[in-house]
């Protein structure tokens, strides 16, 4: 897909005039690394939705396999590198006065860009917890089946937001407030269908200015939409920018 100049050059022109900016992303930003969407292969895996290996229950009922599902991912996330993309974002928050970025993503791939300003909506893969009690971990490896069960009586799990849960203490708060006080939003890599994280894009509200990138991209009133991969649009914005 082929980027669009005259896009690229009124993002840019955006980004060199903006003092706060906020930014939202998703799986999308991924796909430059080699990694799928979580919605992109059907829903489905071994014949079970997404629904049910994302769930409380589904975890009570079959921890082993819900295990073995984000064992799979974690392998993924850890062979995979962070793309183009997400070091231009990583860069941004060295080339404008305040940056705060939200993703939805529990890759931990734009951590490893080097990004600092920079709220997990969702949790991370990269750690573990326990149903029971305080306890976490941090993972550098594939999760080990045989020690689910911990010493509290509770199990241990994926320190993800599961359908039906609340997101991290504050990690909700800090991003509204800064998506409330941006001059300008990206959204990158997301289609906006996961709330309540889709409504921190404030599109509609023509007050602010939104530039969405994503091969699907919808528009709107106040959104600049450019459909392109994020590992190549960002860096191209970001550089002409930057000239």
């Amino acid at each position: 897909m082929s980027l669009d100049a005259d896009g690229i050059g009124r993002a840019a022109a955006l980004l060199r005039a903006a003092q706060r900016v906020f930014v939202l992303t998703g799986a999308g930003m991924g796909v430059g690394s080699g990694l799928k969407t979580f919605r992109g292969d059907g829903g489905y895996w071994r014949e079970k939705s997404f629904a049910e290996l994302a769930s409380r229950a589904g975890f009570e009922h079959d921890p082993v396999l819900v295990w073995t599902w984000y064992n799979e991912r974690f392998a993924a996330y850890a062979a995979a590198e962070p793309n183009a993309g997400h070091r231009a974002l990583a860069e941004l928050e060295r080339v404008v006065p305040h940056v705060f970025h939200a993703t939805q993503n529990v890759d931990g791939l734009q951590k490893r860009a080097g990004s600092r300003a920079l709220v997990e909506l969702h949790g991370d893969l990269q750690t573990v917890r326990c149903t029971g009690c305080a306890y976490r971990e941090v993972l550098d490896a594939p999760f080990d089946l045989a020690r689910i069960a911990h010493a509290c009586g509770g199990k241990l799990r994926p320190n993800v937001v599961w359908f039906g849960e609340s997101l991290p203490e504050g990690a909700w708060e800090s991003a509204a407030g800064e998506s409330q006080s941006a001059d300008l939003i990206i959204i990158a890599g997301t289609s906006l269908v996961v709330y309540p994280a889709a409504s921190l894009g404030r599109v509609g509200d023509e007050s602010v200015a939104v530039i969405e990138i994503n091969p699907d991209a919808t528009g709107g009133p106040n959104v600049l939409a450019l459909r392109a991969g994020t590992e190549t649009a960002l860096p191209a914005i970001l550089a002409r920018a930057s000239a």
